[in-house]
């Protein structure tokens, strides 16, 4: 992102001086790809919406910011999308050396009442735990470059404990195999953003039917791949293309989910990972070992995932009744 882009849908922005040109673009990149496109489409919707009503977005006033909560929530926008749009216009202020409006009394008062009313319960995906994992693996033919690919992604995916963002950007120079499995290296996620990296084992698994080592690396023959991102689109035709998005992440995870006769609104790029941290769970891994694998950094957020795992585990209420 460029200074210009810093704040691209407001045009009242202040003009950044040219000697800061440099400083800001640096401040830009401060910020996950992910978290700048949010960013980018909260400060265009908040733009909008002061452009409807007449306001100043930049620098927007304690009052702006919190009536254009209320509006998102009269809208139907959840908490945490109000939440993501908050701290957007909190960065976009602070990145130009203004005083944020978000730390205002009032403002913090609306986003409090509306936490209580709505609710801040996350609509979490369904894990794809080993069993449903199977059930949609099965549903992926190995006699065509797709079916290649998504048994590759939807075992490789859920193996390695990946995020989506970590998945599209997976070069084959990032893996190296061994007598063991792969040792693969995840040179940035969320939680490393100066990509420091940590690496990861796969091991091969029990049945060649569900291996994510043999489903990778029959992909990679399969689609000639010598150098450059793993997985790659295919169109109809069997053709590879050179690169793959979440979102199709995404949706490879939902169509094997209906065919495997689950509700694919329930699931998402997210399940493998979180399917891989249920089904350790359940037989018995240590948090910290999870964690080790996943590169979660706080046993809370583990705890998240493993709760369906220990529900019934040491119950203060087993035996009571």
């Amino acid at each position: 992102m460029t200074a210009a882009e810093l704040v691209p849908f407001v045009d009242s922005a202040p003009t950044i001086p040219a000697e800061l040109t440099d400083v800001m673009a640096y401040v830009a990149e401060s910020l996950a790809p992910s978290t700048r496109r949010a960013y980018r489409t909260g400060l265009a919707d908040f733009a909008a919406w002061c452009d409807g009503q007449r306001l100043d977005s930049m620098p927007a006033s304690p009052e702006t910011v919190a009536r254009y909560l209320a509006a998102g929530a009269k809208a139907g926008r959840s908490v945490s999308t109000l939440g993501q749009r908050l701290a957007a216009i909190r960065w976009a202020h602070e990145s130009q050396g203004l005083e944020s409006p978000t730390a205002a009394k009032g403002v913090r008062a609306t986003m409090t009442g509306i936490r209580r009313e709505l609710g801040v319960a996350p609509k979490r995906k369904a894990p794809a735990t080993v069993d449903r994992l199977a059930g949609m693996v099965a549903h992926a033919k190995p006699d065509t470059m797709k079916g290649l690919r998504d048994r590759a992604l939807l075992l490789f995916g859920f193996a390695s404990a990946m995020r989506r963002s970590e998945l599209v950007a997976l070069d084959l120079a990032d893996i190296e195999e061994t007598e063991r499995g792969l040792l693969v290296t995840v040179k940035r996620s969320k939680t490393d953003q100066e990509g420091k990296g940590q690496q990861r084992a796969i091991p091969f698994g029990r049945s060649p039917e569900t291996c994510p080592v043999k489903a990778l690396l029959s992909w990679v023959t399969a689609a000639g791949l010598t150098s450059g991102l793993v997985f790659r689109s295919v169109d109809r035709h069997g053709n590879v293309g050179s690169s793959m998005s979440t979102r199709a992440v995404a949706d490879v995870v939902k169509a094997h989910a209906k065919r495997a006769g689950f509700d694919p609104a329930e699931f998402g790029g997210h399940s493998l990972r979180a399917g891989f941290v249920t089904s350790a769970a359940e037989r018995g891994a240590a948090a910290e070992r999870i964690m080790d694998h996943t590169g979660h950094r706080s046993v809370a957020m583990v705890r998240i995932y493993t709760r369906r795992a220990d529900a019934f585990a040491d119950h203060a209420g087993e035996g009571l009744l």
